[in-house]
């Protein structure tokens, strides 16, 4: 499996209504796309997201679920 570090900037006044559906739904992530890990900083509105898959087009699918809240970065990691 490949890693990536997901760079997720909250979108003005977003923190909390991004917090209300992950609290609701979960982390909506597709068949094949894993969560690893991750570290918030509220105060700069800003999420780290270690995540991994095989199919770097599963995140298309899971920022679709989260784009009205959240401006994403994907990063491969070697």
């Amino acid at each position: 499996m490949k890693k990536f570090m997901v760079v997720e900037k909250f979108k003005k006044d977003c923190f909390d209504k991004n917090n209300y559906k992950y609290n609701n739904e979960g982390r909506l992530l597709p068949e094949g796309l894993y969560y690893l890990n991750s570290w918030v900083n509220k105060d700069e509105n800003i999420c780290f997201q270690l995540m991994e898959t095989n199919n770097v087009e599963l995140f298309d699918i899971w920022i679709e679920n989260w784009k009205e809240f959240t401006d994403f970065e994907v990063y491969p990691i070697d």
